[in-house]
């Protein structure tokens, strides 16, 4: 492995692809009936040809929690941070199944380690959907071995359909760059449309990449991702059952990424870029949502009452209908920004919607009201509130609240 060292940072780049563009990565998809649409894709697969492949995951923090997330975290654990495999099905949550919903997912999780070759304990499993039903693993594992024989980097796109459950598009990304004239990518694909408010990362994502990364380190620059990214983003204030985000590196790219080196920096700034867009994604895509909103908190005392005020606005219906209907009652704003908890000073405030000023020092500015309008009429937002009392800040990505 070499260690990145660079003259001029290279920048990450989107380009076309799949998951499996990384070097050592297929993937396939298939339909196996789990789904009540006949022919829909809901199950699917991804697999490193490293043996030597990184991983690192983040969970749910609902109290109630699906087999497939405590499957998953203590095989996270168990392995140190290794693991080849994700098995992901969607249309069923597998979620307050009781016992029979962990024995489930040992049964497909050991089912694709043999198909593989690999250990069990190197599979991870996750799944997405209705919650309470049981999920019958014969159903799954009477599928794998057809679906080991489609892995393939063609195939890989699939996999972002096969995730689908109330979702109206896939999603999915892929950044490049060059470091020492060596491609290294970052690919990345999710899920999301309603309850969706993490506390740590989204409805679904899976994450691969050919840069070498030591799985502890792993683990914390996933962490820091997720922290910018999938944890900033919110539907309808409620936190899934199933949330799951993996991460897979294979290192085959022959580019180590090292702690505290330019190298690490450039990669983190990547992997918050690529979770970033996928966040965007789930946003834009809430149920019946029309419009895509991001809420900035600037000039706060502490990043603590940069990120309440930001919660507040972006989970407040009150603001989310406004902007359905290009409303600009900015009392609405102010008020979630009052009881979110934070301190600041109110006559200080000022508010912006994409740069057209509603409030300064707390007050209306006295705006032209339809040309208020026509800006909150456009499809993509900044709603901005600068506290001027400090230079914490804090951002927020959400969707208007329609009648759909």
């Amino acid at each position: 492995m070499t260690d990145l060292i660079f003259r001029v940072m290279p920048n990450w780049e989107p380009v076309e692809g799949s998951l499996s563009t990384p070097l050592g990565f297929r993937a396939a998809a298939t339909a196996a009936g789990i789904k009540k649409t006949a022919g829909a894709l809901d199950l699917a697969l991804i697999v490193s040809d490293s043996p030597d492949t990184s991983a690192a995951g983040l969970f749910t923090t609902n109290r109630v929690v699906a087999a497939p997330v405590v499957f998953s975290r203590r095989s996270l654990q168990e392995t140190q941070g290794r693991a080849r495999v994700i098995v992901v099905n969607s249309g069923n949550a597998n979620a307050c199944t009781g016992r029979a919903g962990f024995r489930a997912a040992q049964a497909i999780a050991r089912a694709a380690a043999r198909l593989i070759g690999s250990p069990s304990g190197q599979v991870r499993v996750a799944s997405t959907g209705v919650i309470g039903v049981p999920l019958n693993p014969d159903v799954i594992v009477d599928r794998l071995p057809a679906l080991v024989q489609d892995l393939s980097s063609e195939r890989a796109g699939a996999v972002a359909r096969a995730i689908m459950t109330t979702d109206t598009f896939p999603k999915s990304c892929l950044l490049r760059a060059e470091p020492n004239g060596v491609p290294v990518h970052l690919a990345g694909v999710a899920k999301g449309s309603g309850m969706i408010h993490p506390r740590m990362a989204t409805m679904l994502s899976f994450l691969t990449t050919d840069a070498a990364v030591a799985p502890r380190y792993l683990q914390k620059l996933l962490r820091a991702a997720v922290d910018l990214s999938f944890n900033r983003v919110t539907v309808d204030g409620d936190t899934s059952t199933n949330d799951t985000v993996f991460m897979l590196a294979s290192g085959l790219s022959g580019q180590s990424i090292v702690p505290g080196s330019k190298g690490a920096a450039w990669f983190e700034a990547g992997l918050v870029e690529l979770c970033q867009r996928l966040a965007k994604m789930i946003a834009r895509d809430g149920e019946g949502a029309k419009k895509l909103i991001q809420v900035e908190v600037r000039g706060a005392a502490r990043v603590v009452d940069a990120d309440r005020i930001a919660r507040a606005v972006a989970n407040s219906p009150l603001v989310k209908t406004a902007i359905a209907g290009s409303d600009p009652n900015w009392g609405r704003i102010l008020c979630a920004a009052g009881y979110s908890g934070a301190e600041f000073d109110a006559s200080k405030v000022e508010i912006l919607v994409n740069g057209f000023r509603l409030v300064r020092g707390g007050i209306d500015v006295g705006f032209d009201e339809a040309a208020a309008r026509r800006e909150l009429d456009r499809k993509e937002l900044t709603v901005r509130l600068d506290l001027h009392q400090g230079k914490a800040s804090a951002q927020m990505w959400t969707c208007d609240l329609t009648h759909d």
